[in-house]
């Protein structure tokens, strides 16, 4: 005979879509009753109006309906109380202050700073499809789109509405819940500007206020335990490269650059800058490589060895640079972006996506040692 902790069992299992954990380990199942086959089932949202309301309630509903001997299932939706949202909370950032970074040198996160010298090179194109491609490896994947001018993170995601903005990420008192796309947990400034700007309004800041966003974006957003953030910078050597090298000097960086000798040249000066606050460049990703034609001839649209050129002057005598890997030039990697799809995920035969795919494996299987680390352990 079915009894409400079968029910309760398996309506605690159901998780919650932002948050990425069992509704049972969010103390948000209250209480379950079963009477001759009729379950009725009492689930508690962080806030009112979440906008996993739908999604929730839809799953809390099937996972009870699956139970053995429930026939008819009833969901009563509740919000926490705001005692019970601080007590959430406090669990999610495992026992840290308000306003602590959870990104520091001790943490298990491994950060990777994806830039470039210059715009248009495809950079946040790379981010994005490597962000998926680690996700896709199993690995929990944030993303803070750091080009706080020239954002496109949420459009290359996916992550956009039916009014053509991106989603608003939802607040549990003073923690933001990212949006995600593809599996990976993405953050922009896009998401915070007036609704109704055209295209979504544009940023036009200071340094002052570049530094506080970065800032906010890294302690005030829930991400979660992630295995890999990834930073989408903004191109060049300005202040937000300078901010992030003062609030993550421990963070890997990750070179971008097309085969054009004028583009590598640029692209040197992201890496050295980067060196300069202690931070680490682990390589360099050459987009926009030679295209194989219909007739098995290559097209050098922009030129040949800029990657490799850019690595070997990033080298030094104590340690080398290597060159990631070369992204051939693909119509299908540029609709993708254009429609919301990454290629990774779309076309994952297209040699671009190849490509990307063989970069994040290097990427996957490669960082810096544990070894004499402490482990943070948390308490959820």
């Amino acid at each position: 005979m079915t009894d409400a902790v079968d029910v309760r069992t398996a309506v605690g299992a159901v998780m919650d879509p932002e948050l990425r954990r069992p509704l049972s380990k969010l103390d948000m199942v209250r209480e379950v009753r079963v009477d001759a086959g009729s379950a009725t089932v009492q689930i508690a949202l962080t806030i009112v109006g979440c906008p996993a309301a739908d999604r929730i309630e839809r799953d809390v509903h099937a996972a009870a309906a699956a139970v053995a001997g429930i026939h008819d299932v009833t969901v009563e939706v509740g919000v926490m109380t705001p005692a019970e949202r601080t007590a959430l909370t406090e669990r999610l950032r495992g026992g840290r202050a308000q306003r602590v970074m959870p990104f520091g040198p001790e943490s298990l996160t491994r950060v990777i700073a994806v830039t470039s010298g210059k715009g248009g090179v495809g950079k946040s194109t790379v981010t994005a499809n490597l962000a998926v491609a680690l996700a896709q490896r199993g690995l929990a994947v944030g993303l803070i789109d750091a080009d706080v001018h020239g954002f496109s993170i949420p459009a290359l995601l996916g992550l956009i509405e039916d009014d053509g903005l991106p989603p608003q990420p939802t607040r549990i008192d003073d923690l933001m819940l990212p949006p995600v796309g593809y599996d990976v947990k993405a953050i922009s400034i896009g998401m915070f500007l007036p609704r109704d700007a055209p295209a979504g309004g544009a940023v036009a800041w200071r340094g002052p206020m570049l530094h506080r966003t970065v800032n906010q974006f890294l302690n005030d957003v829930y991400f979660g335990d992630l295995d890999v953030l990834l930073l989408d910078m903004p191109p060049g050597t300005g202040d937000v490269a300078i901010s992030v090298g003062q609030l993550l000097p421990h963070a890997d960086v990750l070179v971008v650059t097309t085969p054009q000798p004028a583009a590598a040249e640029v692209a040197v000066r992201s890496g050295l800058v980067a060196r300069q606050t202690g931070q680490r460049v682990i390589g360099v990703v050459e987009n926009m490589a030679a295209l194989t034609l219909a007739d098995g001839t290559s097209l050098d649209l922009f030129g040949s060895g800029g990657g490799a050129a850019v690595a070997a002057a990033l080298s030094t005598d104590d340690e080398t640079v290597p060159l990631l890997g070369s992204i051939p030039l693909s119509p299908a990697l540029r609709s993708g972006g254009d429609e919301g799809r990454p290629i990774v995920a779309s076309t994952p035969d297209d040699p671009a996506a190849v490509a990307l795919d063989a970069i994040a494996l290097r990427l996957a299987t490669t960082g810096r040692s544990r070894a004499g680390r402490p482990l943070p352990v948390s308490r959820a």
